[in-house]
């Protein structure tokens, strides 16, 4: 049986970046993805790029070479990753103080610029003037996400990288509790080193290996359209955006004990209404986060669409009833929204690369980072971003 220097659990856009990286040192690299055809996050990402949303040295700082790294990436892998800088609107609602909301963007690296009703719609003309105090503007990064893993992972599959489709089930260990490989339905796998990046999975794969991480998950609810005519100019969100204190709130020390138990909502339900269309047509709508702690929890996805349609269509009255289809998934964050890298403290040969709230913005150069100290060199960036920061 072979033994590849690194497997990589998950082949969604973290898990692809990852082994591209890898493989480019030179290591040997397995990727292993439950699903022939991808679901989840990377299925239906929204493919914006914040690249100007840094708020302190370190998220400035890998925020500015993530930015570089997605302008170079489609050329360096052979294949686009439809990679385009458009105007983000930052809508502000009718009952909200302009001032107020822009004065909470002044510390990002880029700072949003404030603009009123009338050029909000000059920047978007899908936007209804009527539900609106004015909006936030700053150019904002897209790709295709589902492009984006396909173009990571045939560069990949040049390098000499393997892929298989295989559902992991645990970890393999040796009798020094070294982890040495993972075990599948299927096969077993031996490896010098696991990398896990299966997202909202992580936590139960590495909780049932009795390692505990403080990674956790929102249930994200979209609308997603057949490619149509209508379009939009501009990737359409709310200022006044929700999403990231709900993962705060609901990532709070005393509340883990829930995140282990089905059945458990620690924070209500939020929706932030926004929209974005790929260069294909199709838009995605959306989007609701839940805080259910069971990742196979029901939803009631009548209600949930009829919601999204709803809030998004007082902004955006043209998107209301667009055909299109409700879908969910799973979306993983950390308790500081900064993703978990790097070896798992007290654990040999079992790393963690997951928990990228704003995923897109950083991703390309903490793989790179993350590849290059396995390959031995030194790496402040990588030493802050570590599973074990929290004690």
């Amino acid at each position: 049986m072979q033994t590849f220097d690194w497997i990589v659990v998950g082949a969604g856009i973290t898990g692809a970046a990852l082994s591209y990286e890898l493989a480019k040192q030179g290591f040997s690299v397995l990727l292993l993805e439950q699903h022939s055809v991808l679901q989840g996050a990377t299925r239906f990402g929204y493919g914006g790029i914040a690249y100007w949303s840094g708020t302190t040295d370190l998220t400035r700082q890998i925020c500015a070479e993530g930015i570089e790294r997605h302008r170079v990436l489609s050329d360096e892998l052979d294949a686009s990753t439809e990679f385009r800088e458009l105007d983000l609107v930052l809508t502000i609602a009718r009952d909200e103080n302009p001032s107020a909301i822009a004065q909470s963007y002044a510390h990002f690296a880029i700072p949003p610029r404030l603009v009123n009703v009338a050029e909000a719609c000059e920047l978007e003309p899908l936007l209804n003037p009527d539900a609106i105090a004015g909006a936030l503007t700053v150019k904002h990064g897209h790709i295709s996400t589902t492009a984006t893993v396909a173009a990571y992972t045939q560069a990949f599959i040049r390098l000499g990288g393997q892929v298989r489709i295989e559902t992991v089930t645990a970890l393999q260990r040796s009798e020094n509790l070294r982890v040495t490989g993972v075990i599948g339905q299927q096969h077993t796998y031996s490896s010098s080193n696991v990398a896990v990046c299966a997202g909202a999975l992580s936590r139960s794969l590495l909780k049932a290996a009795g390692i505990p991480v403080r990674l956790y998950f929102t249930h994200a609810e979209l609308i997603e359209t057949p490619p149509v005519d209508l379009r939009l100019r501009s990737l359409v969100m709310p200022a006044d955006t929700q999403r990231f204190q709900l993962e705060a709130d609901a990532s709070k020390a005393e509340l883990d004990h829930l995140w282990d138990q089905p059945g458990h909502e620690p924070i209500p339900s939020i929706l932030d209404a926004g929209a974005t269309q790929l260069l294909n047509g199709t838009f995605r709508i959306g989007q609701v986060s839940r805080t259910l702690t069971d990742p196979n929890a029901t939803i009631d996805a009548a209600t949930s669409e009829a919601a999204i349609r709803a809030q998004v269509g007082a902004v955006l009255p043209a998107l209301q009833d667009l055909p299109g289809q409700w879908h969910h998934c799973l979306i993983a964050f950390s308790h500081d929204r900064l993703p978990l890298i790097g070896q798992i403290p007290n654990m040999e040969g079992i790393h963690l690369f997951s928990g990228f709230s704003n995923p897109l913005a950083i991703l390309p150069p903490l793989a790179q980072r993350f590849a290059a100290v396995a390959a031995g060199q030194d790496d402040a960036v990588i030493s802050q971003l570590s599973p074990g920061r929290w004690g």
